[in-house]
């Protein structure tokens, strides 16, 4: 039997997977959590074979920042990401720290698969993020460092904070940030900012 971790902060989807754990043969859920922070503890305390973690949990607490302490420290526990927001650069990162599969919220059949070809050893990823659509472009449409600048501005950060972080000149930021308004067609930054977070494709949180 394969002792299951799950980290979800939202009632609904923790109800879902918990049903979805406990009605396969092969897994039962041992513990559940809502803030990725408490994740590597429990597993610290034994009896966990699997984590599934969600990216963004309770209190802004970052799932793939639990998960590169559980995979330093417990390196034995599969970890599984599991999310629905198509963040360009968690995929990157997951795979950076270890993370053993990644999965998009689909159906809990889905995840069962996962899940079985995981513990077999296997490193489950999708190909691509999903698509998504930000104004009148897709998320095909921009180059790494546009996305990269989108991510910074949906921070609120000024074009000077936004050069140091990504170490590049400010007028570099202003090119990029009128080459995105350009393909979006959105009149200004606030607006472009608010509609690339709401649609999920960038999201900074964590390290």
């Amino acid at each position: 039997m394969t002792n299951v971790l799950i980290v979800e902060d939202l009632d609904l989807v923790l109800e879902m997977l918990i049903e979805a754990v406990d009605g396969a043969e092969n897994y039962t859920v041992v513990n559940t959590a809502k803030n990725a922070d408490i994740a590597s503890s429990l597993c610290s305390l034994g009896n966990v074979d699997l984590v599934l973690m969600d990216v963004l949990t309770e209190y802004e607490a970052s799932g793939l920042d639990a998960a590169e302490e559980i995979k330093r420290s417990h390196p034995e526990i599969k970890v599984i990401i599991i999310t629905s927001i198509p963040e360009a650069s968690w995929l990157e990162r997951a795979r950076n720290i270890g993370v053993d599969s990644f999965w998009y919220k689909r159906t809990s059949k889905e995840l069962l698969s996962v899940m079985d070809r995981t513990m077999e050893g296997e490193s489950i990823y999708p190909d691509t993020t999903p698509e998504v659509k930000i104004g009148k472009a897709y998320s095909y449409d921009f180059s790494r460092r546009e996305i990269d600048v989108l991510r910074e501005l949906t921070t609120g950060a000024s074009n000077k904070d936004i050069a140091d972080t990504l170490i590049i000149s400010e007028e570099t930021v202003r090119f990029h940030i009128k080459k995105i308004l350009l393909k979006t067609g959105f009149q200004n930054r606030t607006e472009l900012a608010v509609e690339a977070r709401k649609s999920g494709f960038v999201m900074k949180i964590g390290k």
